[in-house]
């Protein structure tokens, strides 16, 4: 077993918790009726999204794969 050193261990838990909060906004973006609500939700999950990004690459990882459906404008 390789041991993972507590700051790494640190970074992929806000990763995680990016990508967990990111996949979370856009599923109730998808549910939304309201336009307005809808793009403010689409924009906090690119937020997320942009997070999670900076942090991999910090890391060294690749970029975390996009949603699967595009937000709306």
């Amino acid at each position: 077993m390789i041991p993972v050193l507590p700051e790494t261990g640190r970074m992929i838990d806000a990763l995680m918790h990016y990508l967990e909060r990111a996949i979370a906004f856009e599923r109730l973006a998808a549910n939304e009726s309201a336009p307005d609500l809808k793009a403010n939700l689409e924009r906090q999950a690119t937020a997320y999204r942009t997070l999670a990004a900076m942090r991999a690459e910090g890391m060294g990882l690749p970029s975390p794969s996009e949603p699967l459906q595009p937000p709306h404008p």
